[in-house]
């Protein structure tokens, strides 16, 4: 595919779009992968991994230990302050703008190409919401 657009001056709500998609495929396979096959099984469990809620604590949890590249964190903040016109049914307004940012994050590394980080913190998430469900 021709690529008529950089993705690094894309704005943090098309990053965003892009990342909300990639993530949630992500999610998708590792649950099928782990034999979780029954549809409605699936959604709940999904659900987990890909609420705002979820991506909110996700990318504290990055910032916290200090995952992110400065420009990982650039990326984060782009999507983060993005002014976006919607609002999230389940989320308060903080929430809501750091899951923007943790979705424009993903769709930054996946749209520069940037698989093996990509790779590597979705396995993080994974790991972590993992974590959380066992206790």
């Amino acid at each position: 595919m021709k690529r008529t657009v950089d993705p690094k001056q894309l704005n943090g709500l098309a990053l965003a779009y892009m990342g909300d998609a990639v993530y949630e495929q992500a999610i998708r396979e590792h649950l099928i992968y782990s034999g979780k096959t029954k549809p409605n099984r699936l959604h709940v469990s999904a659900t987990g991994y890909v609420s705002a809620k979820a991506q909110a604590y996700l990318i504290e949890k990055m910032t916290e230990e200090l995952l992110l590249t400065d420009e990982e964190r650039d990326y984060y903040k782009r999507g983060r302050n993005a002014k976006s016109y919607s609002k999230a049914k389940n989320a308060d307004s903080k929430t809501y703008s750091q899951s923007t940012g943790f979705e424009a994050l993903i769709g930054f590394l996946y749209l520069t190409g940037k698989a093996d980080r990509l790779q590597e913190l979705i396995s993080w998430c994974i790991e972590k919401i993992e974590a959380i469900e066992k206790l």
